[in-house]
């Protein structure tokens, strides 16, 4: 039952997803200027950009432990001040080696910021009976648009990184003060399982749930950080078009997310994996083959339509199979955290992966890697089933 405090609380969620999304897109949009800037090849970028999923996957087990044991409302907000605080860093661009390190520190607040709001996301789930953090992602990817579209548009008028971020993060900031109130108290979704109970062996189904997010992870990954290099330097594109295949791959994430819970309460789970990873590995390697813009932005269609869905639909089934299957072994937001730290291990193999390909062999034929691995989820989504029940 949605109550007014779990609407408010919920109305938090979308925002707090939101400035997730308007940093992370800011960020994707002056990738291109970084590369231009420091003067590096795809590999040395790649090599930098490896720092900041580092980062995020580093805080994720502490962020589910952390908010198991004070409740995640706290590290909502506290998260939320630190990105903001931090994105500044990322245009001190003197270096590689000091955006490396300005990357790493903000992947730290991102990854916290990003477990926290799932773990107040499910909890709110399991209160109100209702399937909603499909559709809380949603707005990560609405945010995301916002913060490439308008970063393509200020780096097409020649502001600088740190002038550009500077701003960002005054508003993410900002944003942490509104959402403090709306939010339940972090009693709400506090679990302090014994010790010895925690430190068990996990069920066998989050990692089943979580390699499944590494191939959707990858393709995520790959439409951030590759799309606008790829269609400026191989293509050449202007910085704004450069922007837009990632500014499409987020609008068709915001549509899919927006549809995933209706859709995991008609056809299940494992039957989205499937249809989504063959859309996404089929679709990716027709716009490679095309060999012209027009098949990045085919390419990056497919790619939002087929992983839209999936990594937030794998947090939910955790959630809720660690609520009502395991619940003396693992808190809800560990569950969380678990299938994310799996996942997000592919945001510190893709870069280097990619950005070391793309120089052997060029970076179009390197996203043929990511191709087989959404095909890879497709045939594996069978082993998901459990999660359906």
């Amino acid at each position: 039952m949605l109550t007014p405090e779990i609407k408010r609380a919920r109305n938090a969620i979308l925002i707090g997803y939101i400035s997730n999304g308007v940093a992370l897109g800011s960020f994707i949009a002056r990738i291109p200027d970084y590369k231009r800037i420091l003067g590096v090849t795809d590999g040395g970028l790649g090599s930098a950009l490896i720092f900041g999923s580092i980062g995020v996957v580093l805080s994720l087990g502490p962020a589910g432990r952390y908010s198991a044991k004070f409740g995640s409302k706290p590290l909502i907000v506290g998260s939320a001040i630190g990105v903001g605080i931090t994105i500044p860093g990322l245009g001190l661009l003197f270096n590689i080696y000091t955006l490396a390190i300005a990357l790493f520190i903000w992947g730290i607040t991102l990854g916290v910021q990003d477990i926290s709001l799932s773990a107040h996301g499910v909890a709110l789930e399991q209160q109100s009976g209702k399937k909603m953090l499909s559709t809380m992602h949603a707005m990560y990817s609405l945010g995301s648009i916002i913060g490439v579209a308008s970063g393509g548009v200020i780096a097409q008028l020649g502001i600088t990184p740190l002038a550009h971020l500077s701003v960002i993060g005054v508003l993410l900031v900002l944003s942490a003060f509104l959402i403090n109130p709306l939010l339940l108290p972090a009693s709400m979704d506090q679990h302090n399982p014994d010790g010895h109970k925690r430190n068990r062996k996990r069920p066998k189904i989050f990692w089943i749930l979580g390699l499944l997010g590494i191939c959707a992870a990858i393709s995520e990954g790959v439409a951030s950080d590759w799309g606008g290099v790829l269609a400026r330097d191989t293509f050449g594109a202007s910085p704004f078009v450069s922007a837009m295949p990632y500014a499409l791959f987020s609008a068709l994430m915001v549509i899919g997310r927006l549809s995933g819970d209706k859709l995991s309460r008609r056809f299940g789970t494992s039957r989205l994996l499937t249809a989504g990873g063959l859309i996404a590995g089929i679709g990716l390697s027709a716009g490679m083959l095309m060999n012209n813009i027009q098949g990045v932005f085919l390419g990056w269609f497919f790619l939002g339509v087929g992983v839209s869905a999936v990594i937030p639909l794998l947090m939910s089934a955790a959630g809720e199979i660690a609520s009502k299957q395991y619940p003396d072994r693992i808190a809800p937001s560990e569950a969380v955290a678990m299938i994310a730290g799996i996942s997000y291990f592919a945001f510190i193999a893709a870069p280097p992966l990619i950005g070391f390909l793309s120089d052997q062999i060029t970076l179009r034929l390197a996203l043929f890697v990511p191709a087989g691995l959404a095909l890879m989820m497709a045939y594996g989504a069978r082993y998901a089933r459990s999660s359906d029940h």
